[in-house]
Formats: structure tokens, sequence, C-alpha cells
């Protein structure tokens, strides 16, 4: 972990106390955060992370939203990663909460935040070696509704499946919506291949719009490879050839195994690859 955080401004000893016992986030989870990656000194993704971070905030209905833009993101993260003496491969937690206090009912809507960051090994994105084992989380669904697009700090499901996931001993759990289809895992968003086609859970299912998702959207049509917006079975997992996942800090992450189902990795290697 890092000597310093970035408090409203401030650099703070990691080790401080910083929040009080009425922060809205700590109390109503009323917040909403971004993983980021900084490779060679470079923060990726900047202007998608901020167009995310944007959307989110007006959806919250922070003031002050357009504030925080790439601009934004790019010259606080360099100033924490030089504060750190970190050399520049960096993963960065943006945390954004409502300042203020007052009950459910919020007594202003002026952000506050907190970046935090942390040293990575390596340089790059890298396709893990090693493939993941996963299995579905389904003693808790996932809604469907306006903020279910955004990372908002009302995290409980998540930590639910973090939970089962330790548990069980596997690299992530496969979340399924309010309607029990595929949704997203624990971490990242969900890519399938099946008979030769990518499928990826649609927005509309309330999966989060992952900034790695876009990309690897973005990348795949560049590369004229197909990749279908779609509501998923869970059952797909069954006869599925591929399955991989994908965020901002990690990339690409192939899966090994569900189940007693084993799976291939081409596709996840050469999506890898463009990365």
């Amino acid at each position: 972990m890092s000597d310093f955080i970035l408090f409203n401004d401030e650099f703070v000893q990691s080790d401080q106390a910083v929040l009080k016992s009425s922060n809205r986030g700590f109390k109503f989870g009323d917040g909403i955060f971004e993983s980021m990656r900084m490779c060679n000194g470079e923060l990726q993704f900047a202007e998608l992370h901020a167009d995310r971070l944007k959307a989110a905030m007006k959806a919250l209905k922070f003031d002050s939203y357009e504030l925080f833009d790439d601009y934004f993101l790019r010259q606080k993260t360099v100033e924490l990663a030089k504060k750190n003496k970190f050399s520049g491969n960096v993963r960065f937690r943006l945390s954004v909460f409502r300042g203020g206090e007052g009950l459910y009912s919020p007594l202003i809507n002026k952000p506050e935040f907190i970046l935090e960051a942390s040293i990575l090994p390596y340089s790059s994105y890298e396709l893990n070696k090693k493939g993941l084992i996963i299995d579905v989380y389904d003693e808790l669904t996932k809604p469907i509704n306006k903020l279910s697009n955004y990372k908002t700090s009302n995290a409980l499901l998540y930590v639910m499946a973090g939970l089962y996931q330790k548990q069980h001993r596997l690299d992530e759990a496969i979340i399924l919506n309010q309607n029990g289809f595929l949704c997203e895992s624990t971490s990242s968003n969900v890519f399938v291949v099946y008979d030769n086609q990518i499928y990826t859970p649609a927005l509309s299912e309330g999966c989060v719009a992952g900034v790695m998702r876009s990309v690897i959207l973005k990348i795949a049509k560049m590369n004229d490879i197909q990749v279908i917006e779609a509501q998923i079975s869970p059952e797909i997992l069954k006869q599925a050839d591929e399955v991989f996942v994908t965020n901002a800090s990690s990339g690409v992450r192939w899966v090994m195994g569900y189940g007693k189902k084993r799976y291939f990795n081409e596709m996840a290697k050469t999506i890898a690859s463009f990365l």
C-alpha cells in the first residue's frame, strides 16, 4: 500500500483517519467509485473513466460533476503517484461521496473524494497463465434499475458474492440479475464464447458498464470480431467453449473451469494481445 492518499486535494498519511462518523458514504453508501490503472506513468482510458464517473455523479444528483473530467483524473493520479514515489505502474481507486450531513435526505450535494494508490508489479496488461475457477452465486441477485450500470458504494451484493467465492475457493463468482440471467462476476464483466460467437450481457441486463468492457467491444469491432450483447442464460456456461472476464485493473482473464466443465482460451489470447 501507499504512504499517502489524496483527500479532497490534500495529501494525508494513508493510516490517518479522515472520515467522520457522519460521513454519508459510510452511513448510507451514498457514493460511487472508479478503479483505474496507470501503465508507465500514463493513466489508461482516462476519457472512458471520466465519462462513466460523470454520468454516475449526475445520476446520483451530485453538484459539480462536470469537474471530474479526464484532466482531473490524469492530474490527481500523477500527483499521488509522485507523492508516493511510485514508478508509474499503479492501481488507483477513486471514491466520491456526498459531503455534509442529513438523514436519507442530504443537506447538500457537494462531492468529496478520496484517491488511493497501490503499486503494480508489471507494466502492461498480461493474460493470466493459470485459468480461473468460477461458479454461479445465486443466493442474491442484482436488481436492474437506472443505477445498475454504475459502481456505487452500495456493494453488499459483491461482498456476499465475495464471501461465497472465498468459502468455495473460487477465483470469481458469477452474479445473476433479478431475472436469473448472467450479469457479471464479483469484480468483472463476463464474456462467453459459444458456437464461434462471443456473447456478453447487455447493459439492459443490469451489469456494470465496465471501462474494459467498452474497450473490448471497440477492439473486437476494429478487428472484425463480432460480439453480441444479449440476455444470456447461465446454462450456456455448461456448453461454452470459452469464458473470460475483464476489468480496468487486470485487463482480460480467462476462465479454466466451471464445475466439471473445462474451457479453452484461444479467443481470450487473441483479445488480450490487442491490449
